[in-house]
């Protein structure tokens, strides 16, 4: 592996392999859940900053990075992929740690203070999943009858492409993607994509993986589930939320009020987390401070 990269750990989880990054250090461990589509690898540079104080440990999601898809036998569900998180955790022997999830992978980290109440120091919420979904408009039709606009999107991916290089010079053109720091699509094209035997890559994450996580977000097991938790967290939280998102600040204002955590709007879209490598290690050192 290149200098400083991070250990791959693997385990098998309800009849699934999960995998999972650990950047390693000798501070408190750090889980780092990422968004959905995404992968742990995403967080590569953010991760390697903080090695200092934090061991910072990456879980990807099922049907992200290198964990495997589940079929119907296996849920694609919040509460299953909490449970994926706490069997590396303690594989790993890791029994108390810092959390910082964005997007899905927050609605994730929420639960898994659920699973295993009081593990969990404190947690960053970056435009978490984690809200009544009812107040989601959605597209009138789509392959699950009620439709759902982002899981549309997510089907109509790109999944094959010829070079890694082809794919950074296109994500770089084009939102959402073209706001990310150099640093964080870097990362992305790398960790984000697999090898394929005839030279070309293809998208770690499927479409249809992606879009079934879209999906079930709208469940119970989803994002209601994670936002009816909110008012019995076992650890202080804060919520972030990109002023500029595409979601309203208003749902992540619920969130904070609900969890009685502090709300913090920050200069950015969805993703503002990634969109400055700088004031991503800064926000992380300010809000997770013992």
């Amino acid at each position: 592996m290149p200098d400083g990269d991070p250990a791959p750990i693997v385990v098998e989880n309800d009849g699934l392999r999960i995998a999972a990054l650990d950047w390693g250090g000798e501070g408190e461990p750090l889980v780092i859940l990422h968004p959905t589509g995404f992968c742990a690898g995403f967080f590569d540079p953010l991760a390697r900053r903080l090695r200092d104080k934090f061991r910072p440990i990456g879980v990807d999601l099922r049907g992200h990075g290198g964990t495997d898809s589940p079929d119907p036998a296996h849920p694609f569900t919040y509460p299953k992929m909490a449970l994926d998180v706490l069997a590396l955790l303690d594989h790993l022997g890791v029994s108390s740690w810092s959390s910082l999830g964005e997007s899905g992978g927050g609605g994730v980290s929420v639960l898994v203070d659920r699973e295993r109440p009081g593990a969990v120091r404190k947690m960053v919420l970056c435009e978490a999943i984690a809200f009544d979904l009812e107040r989601v408009v959605q597209t009138p039709a789509g392959p699950r009858g009620g439709g759902n606009f982002m899981a549309d999107i997510a089907r109509k991916r790109r999944p094959v492409w010829p070079d890694r290089e082809t794919v950074r010079a296109s994500y770089a053109a084009r939102p959402p993607l073209d706001a990310l720091a150099p640093e964080f699509l870097d990362a992305y094209v790398r960790w984000g994509f697999v090898d394929r035997p005839d030279g070309q890559v293809e998208l770690a994450c499927p479409p249809e993986d992606e879009a079934r996580m879209f999906e079930i977000s709208a469940d119970e097991d989803g994002a209601k589930a994670a936002f009816a938790h909110l008012t019995s967290l076992s650890c202080d939280a804060v919520v972030l939320a990109g002023l500029s998102s595409n979601l309203p600040t208003a749902w992540f204002n619920a969130q904070a009020e609900r969890a009685g955590a502090p709300f913090v709007g920050i200069d950015g879209g969805h993703f503002f987390l990634h969109e400055d490598l700088d004031r991503a290690e800064a926000l992380v050192r300010e809000h997770l401070a013992a």
